[in-house]
């Protein structure tokens, strides 16, 4: 499981001219899923994501990051199975990695249930499957890869 997790002033997804979430300062997270990930997978992606030192602390001193948890940021969590795409060969990115709709979208929404549940953290979500037109501010800019 991979996370592309972005520091935010506001992030939003609007599917079909809609807008389907919005936050306002947070992270955005794109999530990749592939074939062999699992339960376990969810459940650290969702601590690494959660407890992830990043967001600007309450004073603004950059030094002192804090995670979602500590300041009770909201996540806007968009599925992307590109983030498994493969661009070794030729100049088609090849997205055989990347798990199929019906095992990543139960995937996402267990990440998602995790992130709310567990963490107890306001989630949002565009729409697994669809084509997205997603906005960021990114702030910083602030970007991480995170994998299981």
């Amino acid at each position: 499981m991979r996370a592309l997790l972005q520091r935010v002033r506001e992030a939003s997804v609007d599917v079909e001219n809609a807008r389907v979430a919005h936050i306002n300062e947070g992270l955005c997270a794109f999530i990749g899923i592939t074939h062999d990930d699992t339960r376990e997978n969810v459940e650290k992606m969702a601590k690494k994501i959660a407890t992830m030192r990043v967001l600007r602390s309450l004073d603004g001193n950059d030094e002192k990051r804090m995670s979602s948890i500590a300041k009770k940021t909201p996540l806007l969590l968009v599925s992307q199975f590109t983030l498994y795409g493969s661009t070794k060969k030729g100049t088609r990115p090849s997205w055989n990695l990347a798990a199929p709709g019906k095992i990543a979208e139960p995937l996402f929404n267990e990440l998602v249930a995790c992130l709310h549940e567990k963490y107890e953290l306001e989630v949002h979500t565009g729409v697994f499957g669809a084509m997205m037109d997603v906005h960021i501010t990114n702030d910083g800019p602030f970007t991480l890869l995170i994998e299981t």
